[in-house]
């Protein structure tokens, strides 16, 4: 019998059941950090036996340097036969890493005993023949295995690698070694707060060192300091004289530096906690080089004997570089408001744009000043900027000098006014400043020029916008400034503003709704002022957020946005306080009490996975990237902003996995039962196919969620071959070295792509607590290139127009359905011809479901007990 798949631990950040830290399992679909010896030995022998089967002459004697070895292949030509072999694997560094897991696992052997694996003519490479002997006929049995078994070594190769590159001596790796044990390094909790020129160098000097046996002392109490320590893998124990164990340390956790920067004995034993515990350590000269480095290639800048600017020498932009990576000699490392402005100002070039992929100042700068400036404060300084006249120089001079930096803060300006868009309407600082600039421009004919210029040139803004395209200001109106808006913002018909009006819809302890309009961010006091009529004013009101298991929060009268960042199946109600203590949940929250699955038998998967992947882009594309940005600062700390756009697509999120999660405990028959969950799985193969990772991992979410994968009569009716992909699916949610399977499956993808958005949004958690925004009373902008750089994802996601893949093209998600529209249809015939794309969206739009998971579990245990 088949056994079920084994229910993810749910990590909590902001979704309802975010991210995995275990994966369940079926055939090679294990957790890397899990991948046992023999599954690695299993997956050798096949690739042995086909390799003998297609290609017997690879294997042969050879001769080099004068000595003779018996029966092996070179590295290279191991490494062309898997990319012409029809496996799967693409690229010379997935074979590469194919090679190093079998040399890691024993399966291949160097002849000279080296553990490197290499892509070279000159190193050979012996398959441990005696016990992968061929099995007679196994080429064509174990066909579909060999792909499985070859997926899942490419899968496990980046880690090889990466162990591989910590394991040489540092004077031996290369520069894409360096890159790759960086790219790490930007992931590790530990190292967050430091800046990414020390990072580079910490990964020059990082040694690996791992140990075996729980119980093993690493160091003990008092000896003398000689190297600081990460914790990669494992865990261990920090014990002292006196009070014993006193903390435990996991992934990710560091110790060992306070020893070193003091030059102080030990002040704890360390004790391995478990076996096979993996490290990343830094020698005491090693780390006390660095910190000469820093110091040596810092410079403060100071104004009446205060530092004012921290800039710090750009190490990689040598002569290799083109010369604008060349021209950025130094990075600014932290400053004032004020002083990284004029830093910007004075270095930023004619055409410096919002993502320069070498010179991001600027776009760093935009993308996050509002978490240490006002825009009033931004408005001011630039006003004050372009007013300002030089005090020396020859008047030729000064008037080059002004002309320059006026052209440079019209190009920051349009910059600014490209990202934003809409935004910046009805903020009257921005109005004002744009009135005053172009009245101003339109006195200094060289300016005029330049404006109208670039206004002509101006290239036709892309649908998406959202700083895509390239519109510059008029010089006439602050009018023609935001001109570009239509095209260039937020073009979306269901992007959110925080001043939209929306119906908000309140509660009674009796169950009945009061429904107001009022604007996105209406406080708290605001929306029972508005209600104060109905509510009467007898007594005093309070707003409460209930959710489906009755829980109550009241909220704050000065708290705003309340409505748009309710989360699923939450509701609001207005209270007495004598009230409060008998108030339930609506009936609707709980969730439906009949499935749809006969619904859901008229739509293909396919035609599923299109229509949720049309309706998914309309959100996606509707978040602007600053919302990333507010909603992990706080949206509270800003003046008129919303995040409704992307709790909109977290709210979503949840909807969806809990949707899975109940249509098949709602699904009385197994029978029945079974081709839903058939059909659930092929759904996440479209979505993934489609290139919408979000939905895919919501899908898989709730294929995984407890309540279904404990239903072991249904899961062993699936047939072997949706097994099979289940497994294979399961493969990118793999949580193990910070999700780098999910990650390196996306580097590859070209956009249009829909990410997995809850690990954003862990990765800018990561960056904002990890990491002070002030330091020494000046802000730190290392953090906000760090914030800047996650948010420019999706830019990146959205670089390329979504084809919608449905009949109902663009569709805004909260305009009531026309169901007399007629269109051309692209879905299958076969689901055509039983539903309407009109009721399908429809459908979609309106899911429901039981976000309970006590009482999923209920169903579940009535369904198979």
């Amino acid at each position: 019998m088949a056994e079920p798949p084994r229910p993810p631990t749910p990590f909590f950040l902001v979704f309802q059941t975010p991210l995995l830290d275990t994966e369940s399992s079926l055939e090679y679909g294990h957790s890397l950090t899990q991948a046992s010896p023999e599954k690695i030995w299993r997956a050798g022998k096949l690739l042995f036996t086909h390799l003998t089967s297609t290609c017997p002459g690879l294997i042969r004697d050879h001769k080099h340097h004068l000595r003779h070895h018996r029966q092996c292949c070179s590295g290279k030509e191991l490494v062309d036969w898997l990319l012409n072999a029809g496996l799967g694997v693409q690229m010379r560094s997935q074979a590469v890493g194919v090679g190093q897991v079998l040399v890691d696992g024993g399966v291949l052997t160097h002849v000279k005993q080296e553990w490197h694996f290499q892509d070279k003519d000159t190193q050979f490479y012996r398959f441990a023949e005696l016990e992968l002997s061929p099995e007679p006929g196994a080429g064509l049995r174990d066909a579909e295995e060999l792909l499985e078994a070859v997926a899942f070594l490419a899968q496990l190769g980046p880690d090889a690698l990466l162990t591989m590159a910590l394991r040489k001596p540092p004077a031996q790796r290369t520069e894409d070694e360096l890159e790759l044990i960086f790219e790490e390094l930007l992931h590790i909790k530990a190292v967050a707060h430091l800046s990414n020129s020390v990072k580079r160098e910490l990964a020059a000097v990082l040694m690996f060192e791992s140990h075996q046996r729980a119980g093993t002392v690493l160091f003990s109490q008092g000896d003398k300091g000689t190297s600081w320590y990460i914790v990669w893998k494992g865990s261990v124990n920090v014990v002292t004289h006196g009070k014993g164990l006193v903390a435990t340390l996991h992934e990710g956790d560091d110790f060992g530096q306070l020893a070193l920067v003091n030059d102080a004995p030990r002040a704890a034993s360390i004790i391995l906690r478990e076996d096979n515990c993996h490290f990343l350590r830094v020698d005491k000269q090693d780390f006390n080089h660095i910190l000469k480095d820093v110091e040596a290639n810092t410079m403060r800048l100071k104004e009446h004997g205060k530092v004012v600017l921290v800039l710090q020498k750009n190490l990689q932009g040598g002569s290799s570089q083109p010369a604008a990576a060349r021209s950025s000699r130094y990075l600014v490392m932290a400053g004032t408001p004020e002083k990284i402005l004029e830093h910007l100002l004075e270095f930023m070039r004619l055409d410096a744009t919002l993502y320069d992929p070498v010179d991001t100042l600027l776009g760093d700068f935009l993308l996050t000043y509002t978490v240490f400036m006002p825009t009033s404060q931004l408005c001011r300084a630039l006003l004050h900027h372009f007013r300002a006249e030089p005090l020396e120089g020859s008047e030729q001079e000064k008037a080059t000098y002004s002309l320059h930096k006026r052209r440079k803060i019209l190009r920051l300006v349009s910059q600014w006014v490209l990202l934003y868009g809409r935004l910046l309407q009805g903020d009257r600082s921005t109005t004002a400043l744009l009135q005053n600039l172009a009245d101003l421009a339109s006195r200094d004919p060289r300016l005029g020029g330049m404006v109208q210029e670039q206004e002509r040139r101006r290239p036709r803004a892309l649908e998406n916008g959202d700083g895509s395209a390239s519109p510059q200001p008029k010089a006439r109106s602050s009018v023609s400034w935001l001109a570009s808006q239509e095209e260039a913002a937020l073009s979306s018909s269901c992007a959110l503003r925080a001043q939209d009006k929306v119906p908000y819809e309140i509660y009674r302890p009796d169950h009945s709704c009061l429904v107001t309009v009022l604007p996105i961010n209406a406080s708290v006091r605001d929306v029972l002022r508005s209600l104060a009529p109905r509510l009467g004013r007898d007594r005093e009101h309070l707003l409460v957020k209930v959710n489906s298991a009755g829980d109550k929060v009241g909220l704050q009268l000065d708290a705003v946005g309340v409505f748009t960042s309710l989360g699923l199946n939450e509701r609001l109600f207005a209270v007495s306080v004598e009230e409060l203590g008998g108030l339930t949940p609506h009936p609707e929250q709980l969730g439906p009490h009949v499935g749809s699955s006969e619904t859901l038998d008229l739509i293909s998967s396919k035609d599923l996975a299109s229509h949720l992947t049309d309706y998914d882009w309309n959100l996606f594309k509707s978040i602007h990237q600053v919302e990333m940005i507010h909603y992990i600062v706080g949206p509270q700390k800003f003046h008129e902003v919303t995040t409704a756009n992307l709790e909109r697509v977290m709210r979503r999120f949840n909807e969806l996995q809990y949707w899975v999660a109940t249509e098949l405990c709602l699904c009385p028959e197994v029978g029945r039962r079974a081709q839903l969950l058939r059909k659930f799985i092929k759904l996440a193969a479209h979505l993934k196919e489609q290139k919408n990772l979000n939905s895919f991992f919501a899908v898989m979410f709730g294929v995984s969620n407890t309540a279904v994968s404990r239903l072991a009569k249904t899961w062993e009716r699936l047939p072997h071959k949706i097994r099979k992909l289940h497994a294979a699916l399961e493969r990118m949610l793999d949580p193990s070295w910070n999700h780098r399977v999910y990650r390196l499956a996306v580097a590859k993808l070209s956009p249009p792509i829909i990410p997995f958005v809850p690990l954003l949004l862990k990765d800018m958690t990561f960056i904002h607590e990890g990491n002070r925004t002030l330091a020494e009373n000046l802000i730190n902008f290392e953090k906000m290139h760090m914030m800047a750089k996650t948010v420019r994802v999706l830019q990146r996601c959205r670089g390329q127009a979504h084809a919608p893949l449905s009949p109902l093209r663009s569709r805004s998600p909260h305009r009531p359905e026309d169901p007399k529209a007629v269109r051309m249809s692209t879905c299958s015939e076969q689901s055509l011809s039983v539903r309407s794309p009109v009721s399908t969206w429809a459908y979609l739009q309106h899911l429901k479901a039981i976000d309970s998971q006590k009482e999923l579990l209920r169903l579940s245990r009535d369904l198979e007990s």
